[in-house]
């Protein structure tokens, strides 16, 4: 179940991070709330797996997801750049997570 809950965690730390970007330097009301929204149940999220696993590979993963989805976003919400080495960091990322996760159990 702790693994469920980093998931959850890293969708949530996604949300804040593209949050960041909408709340205009939490100069928007709504986007602004809702930010600070994600970033509370990231957090928690984040306590919940920390019962179980350990904090370097729990906060490691949590902010590999959140950046794998916040690079991905980028490119699709904001055009930001997308080119060949940045899906090469992004898979290095990903086998760090995996190797992670494999030595974790």
């Amino acid at each position: 179940m702790e693994w469920i809950f980093l998931l959850i965690a890293g969708l949530f730390e996604i949300s804040w991070a593209i949050g960041l970007k909408f709340s205009f330097g939490f100069t928007k009301p709504i986007p602004s709330v809702l930010t600070v929204f994600c970033m509370i149940l990231s957090f928690y999220f984040l306590s919940l797996s920390l019962k179980n696993l350990p904090l370097g590979t729990a906060y490691a993963v949590w902010t590999g997801i959140g950046t794998i989805g916040t690079v991905i976003l980028g490119i699709m919400l904001f055009r930001e750049p997308f080119d060949i080495l940045r899906i090469i960091c992004i898979l290095f990322i990903i086998c760090g997570i995996t190797g992670l996760k494999l030595l974790s159990a």
